[in-house]
């Protein structure tokens, strides 16, 4: 079943470590899964007689959501997950997690539920991109200590985890346009093999509206190296929206966004081929596929 798409066309990718025209399939056999119940809404309540909601598609580079009773106590292979006053809380695999993990829940009254996860293995893409400027592939010397800058600041702006529970709401897409970039590819940049994409990249002109996926707090607005100008936003639980080469950002660090407000415009600042959105999610440090939280396409 291993198998990959090698893409010879130049097309518009962002080409950021940090974290195409023409459909590219984004993943098979995915599944969306509700564990002991269908839960009509992410932050459903739970029941007596289902103590444990999980929601979310059981893959590779998945974040998760659930809930559990208050005062119930959750464990992702052995590690506390860390879960707020009414029972929620959030879980993420990465681009190339194991396959079989193990949730304990323990309850108030004293009893243990356990919930082998089985994920399903995704295959990426390669992404050949050539004609870049080499100074984009290769950075001189000369801006070593800016990207070392920019890096510390993106730290620092998904550091928070704070009490917000926006990560709870249904995701809208933050642009209108198509799919011209997918999770998880492997990049080689000028015949050079470079860090995978991971984000989700949105074709559209310059100045095409940017939105809040979900409502959140501002903690990065600056132009970095790589990523041009670039947008982060706390949606609560330590998950990020991150938004690159924007051409124009419309919110402050600090600020508080709803859900659907204009953030930005789509540009190509940084290390891009051309204007595009690349929105990227994040738990932690963990890099998650934006596509395992929002439904529908983006057109």
């Amino acid at each position: 079943m291993s198998h990959s798409m090698t893409l010879m066309k130049k097309v518009n990718f962002d080409v950021n470590p940090i974290g195409k025209f023409g459909k590219i399939v984004r993943r098979t056999s995915l599944l969306c899964v509700c564990v002991l119940f269908s839960m009509v809404s992410v932050a459903g309540e739970a029941n007596e007689t289902s103590p444990l909601v999980l929601h979310g598609e059981m893959t590779q580079g998945a974040l998760l959501r659930g809930q559990v009773p208050e005062g119930a106590k959750v464990r992702l292979d052995g590690v506390k997950v860390e879960i707020n006053s009414q029972g929620k809380f959030v879980i993420g695999f990465e681009r190339k997690a194991p396959l079989n993990h193990e949730l304990t829940v323990s309850l108030p009254d004293g009893s243990v539920i356990t919930k082998p996860i089985t994920l399903t293995e995704r295959n990426y893409n390669i992404q050949r991109i050539d004609g870049l400027d080499q100074k984009m592939v290769t950075p001189p010397q000369s801006v070593t200590d800016r990207i070392k800058q920019d890096n510390i600041d993106v730290a620092i702006a998904r550091q928070p985890k704070s009490a917000l529970d926006a990560v709870f709401t249904r995701f809208i897409w933050p642009a209108k346009g198509p799919i011209t970039g997918v999770y998880g590819s492997q990049r080689i940049l000028n015949g050079t093999p470079k860090w995978p994409h991971y984000g989700v990249d949105v074709g559209g002109p310059t100045g095409t509206p940017v939105y809040a996926p979900a409502s959140g707090k501002v903690t990065l607005a600056k132009d970095l190296y790589y990523s041009g100008n670039t947008l982060i936003m706390d949606h609560g639980m330590g998950v990020f929206s991150t938004f690159l080469h924007l051409d124009s950002i419309n919110v402050k660090v600090g600020e508080y966004v709803e859900q659907g407000k204009p953030i930005g415009t789509i540009g190509a600042t940084g290390r891009a081929t051309g204007p595009h959105l690349d929105w990227r999610i994040n738990l932690g440090k963990m890099r998650l596929d934006p596509q395992t939280i929002v439904t529908g396409q983006p057109n």
